[in-house]
């Protein structure tokens, strides 16, 4: 599906001018930005709130980014409040509002998504680098549409037809970013086991093993898979993605599904912690070249 279908519906709102710029991404900076100046202010949240006669918890929902769409307005009363006199940071500060209410190429879908899934995928539409592992399956960013398909008619939650020919939709625009002008830099690690367990059917697993091989060719993406003989390793208590950024703003962030939900993990001291469980998987993992051999293996199976 291209990024136009999938941006073509609604009107009422600007979309992104590429589909690799976030208004997620956006609206965090601005958020931890405003979160800043408060602070730096000696303010308090309900400070704030009573001068400019707000309803409660507003301030707070939008310092932790809980909003859909910035108001220029509200952003602008608060850096009167907080003194911001600066006019290069006012703009900018105001640029990252406006930004944040265009749409990216998921908003027809936002219904259909959690908001922790829609934050992260509105943060990989922008991320540098991401480093991914998983244990049981194929990561979703390079997933076949009909792997896919199979995945999610035989996961924890009873979902209609349409609704997985909808998700799956979803999951193959995210693939995008791994190919155009700005691609993403991917390294993906894959425990033995991912592979080994079927899916559809030989044939739905072949194309699915001949799909990793030519992604594997892609001049930013890594490939690794951890064999059996390993034996057990950092990543057995379950699958995860580290989202690295540009910027020095824009903190790096991890993403960890399981089947209650999903969760975000920004802290810097937790982060490391997975970006070290992640190297050491690399330590233990096939090269990029023996892991080829492997997958071409199997699919010669």
């Amino acid at each position: 599906m291209s990024y136009d279908l999938l941006t073509a519906s609604d009107d009422s709102e600007t979309p992104m001018s590429s589909p690799r710029r976030s208004p997620t991404l956006r609206r965090r900076r601005l958020s931890a930005e405003l979160r800043r100046l408060r602070r730096d202010c000696g303010l308090t949240a309900l400070d704030v709130t009573d001068r400019l006669n707000w309803a409660a918890g507003k301030l707070t929902r939008m310092e932790r980014g809980e909003w859909v769409r910035p108001n220029p307005r509200d952003v602008q009363d608060l850096l009167d409040v907080y003194g911001v006199t600066d006019q290069h940071q006012r703009e900018q500060l105001m640029a990252w509002a406006r930004e944040g209410r265009e749409r990216g190429w998921w908003h027809p879908y936002r219904d259909m998504l959690s908001e922790s899934y829609t934050t992260f995928i509105g943060l990989e539409a922008e991320t540098a680098t991401e480093r991914t592992f998983e244990l049981a399956v194929i990561p979703g960013i390079l997933q076949t549409a009909d792997y896919a398909r199979a995945l999610m008619s035989r996961g924890p939650a009873e979902i209609s037809a349409a609704e997985i020919d909808h998700r799956v939709e979803i999951r193959m625009a995210r693939q995008q970013i791994l190919t155009g002008e700005d691609p993403l830099r991917l390294w993906a690690v894959i425990d033995e086991a991912a592979l080994q367990r079927p899916a559809g059917g030989d044939v739905v697993m072949r194309a699915q093993m001949q799909h990793l091989i030519k992604v594997a060719e892609l001049p930013k993406v890594t490939l690794q898979v951890i064999p059996f003989s390993s034996g057990t390793h950092p990543g057995t208590k379950g699958p995860f993605t580290i989202l690295e950024f540009r910027e020095r703003q824009d903190p790096d962030a991890v993403y960890v599904e399981n089947v209650a939900g999903e969760l975000f993990i920004e802290e810097p001291e937790e982060v490391d912690s997975f970006r070290i469980a992640f190297e050491r998987l690399t330590a233990v993992a096939k090269s990029p070249e023996d892991t080829i051999a492997t997958i071409a293996g199997l699919a010669r199976q």
